[in-house]
């Protein structure tokens, strides 16, 4: 069953499957052969990569991510696939990300005559990511706060008609996007005042 799980995970020749990714493509594996609605869709997808982090209160989330190319598939069922995932990985928060490519800002000295894509700057790329982690509820608002000492704190306001299935994912949310992105963040949603 290993080997044939493995057409889930695609990795770079030479990097062995961890035994967390392994666990990933075999719960996709079962996902396609079981369930009849998400069974087409799920032939064709595969993932790249996938690892822990700690949340809050002790909890651990566990990211999955996925090629760019396929993320709009991915999106196509996300919700009824993490719904599932939960339930195989025993409550663990399950977050689906793309697999993004940030190029460095001295670009076009390497290929000269070439301008960096706006969508690989490091600025889009973290964008990008923030929406990954709490879609499908949307982004209604951002604001930074700087603090006093000098550190920043990203306040994400998320739509308040989403209140009821991603409440008690927030402080996962802010832990998964501090793990990948090394920044702090905070995720609210708007009072109705």
């Amino acid at each position: 069953m290993a080997s044939f799980s493995s057409k889930k995970v695609f990795k770079a020749k030479g990097e062995p499957v961890s035994a967390l990714e392994e666990s990933v493509a075999k719960a996709l594996m079962e996902l396609e052969i079981t369930s009849k609605e998400m069974s087409a869709e799920l032939r064709d997808l595969y993932f790249l990569s996938a690892k822990e982090v700690e949340a809050p209160g002790g909890k651990q989330a566990l990211i999955v991510f996925v090629p760019f190319r396929q993320h709009k598939k991915f999106q196509k069922l996300q919700s009824r696939l993490i719904r599932e995932l939960e339930k195989k990985f025993n409550g663990k928060h399950v977050v689906l990300v793309a697999q993004r490519t940030i190029l460095s800002p001295n670009f076009s000295r390497s290929h000269p005559g070439q301008l960096r894509p706006r969508s690989r700057t490091l600025t889009a790329v973290h964008s990008a990511v923030l929406e990954d982690i709490v879609y499908p509820t949307q982004i209604v608002g951002r604001r930074t706060r700087f603090r006093a000492d000098g550190t920043r704190l990203l306040k994400v306001y998320l739509d308040p008609k989403d209140v009821k299935e991603v409440d008690y994912k927030l402080k996962t949310f802010s832990a998964v996007y501090s793990k990948l992105t090394n920044k702090n963040v905070e995720f609210l949603f708007p009072s109705s005042e």
